[in-house]
């Protein structure tokens, strides 16, 4: 589905990725993980055309999207959840599901079935945006990409500074996205989401990736644990 082949990316003259190359395939997640300022939101950035590869290729179904704009690269199925949320502040929750809402594929995530996963978003869908909890406004920020009806949904830090009760719950939506066959680019720094929800990961240090495999490989891998992952 989503092929990285040797993505270098630079802020001005910064050299941030260095040979990023990983994969998501057909319903799976995939988990970018790595201690802060070790690339992992560069490349998601640079996956959404906000950062142009130089050099290296982004394959999506086989088509080259290296150079596309965000707004094209969303438009082939993209769905992105960036780490500061992004919601809407003056608008109530039902306005922000709706107003860039888009029947793509099936059109599986409707209203109806928004507030079958998100209970709670149902319960507060006439309140502002700015009026939620920041639990309540990470979980309209994934609602509202998966209201784009994507094939492939990007999640930057979904689990960032939330109760561990919330965390609990976003764990337990991604693990429903994942049965439901939703392909899922997934960074994080809580090794508890990533181990419950991740198929494979992916380990960056310094805009490398130094490590790929398994939660078990991972788990047991005690100098990647220590060197990469550990505060």
């Amino acid at each position: 589905m989503l092929e990285l082949d040797n993505v270098n990316a630079y802020y001005g003259d910064s050299h941030i990725l260095h040979g990023v190359s990983l994969t998501v395939r057909d319903g799976e997640i995939v988990c970018l993980l790595g201690r802060n300022g070790a690339g992992k939101t560069t490349t998601m950035l640079t996956v959404m055309g906000y950062l142009q590869p130089r050099p290296g290729r982004i394959r999506y179904n086989d088509r080259d999207i290296a150079g596309l704009p965000p707004y094209a690269v969303a438009r082939l199925g993209f769905g992105f959840v960036p780490q500061e949320r992004g919601i809407f502040p003056s608008l109530t929750v039902r306005e922000n599901l709706t107003v860039f809402a888009r029947a793509g594929g099936k059109g599986y995530w409707t209203l109806k079935r928004i507030f079958d996963l998100f209970p709670v978003l149902q319960a507060r869908e006439r309140n502002l945006g700015f009026q939620l909890s920041g639990g309540e406004q990470q979980m309209l920020s994934i609602a509202r990409a998966l209201m784009l009806n994507p094939a492939l949904l990007l999640l930057d830090e979904p689990s960032e500074g939330l109760a561990p009760m919330i965390v609990q719950q976003i764990i337990e939506v991604l693990s429903r996205l994942k049965r439901e066959g939703l392909a899922i680019l997934l960074v994080e720094q809580n090794l508890r989401v990533a181990f419950a929800v991740g198929d494979r990961h992916q380990v960056m240090n310094k805009g490398e990736i130094c490590f790929t495999g398994g939660s078990a490989e991972l788990e047991g891998n005690e100098f990647v644990l220590r060197n990469y992952l550990s505060v």
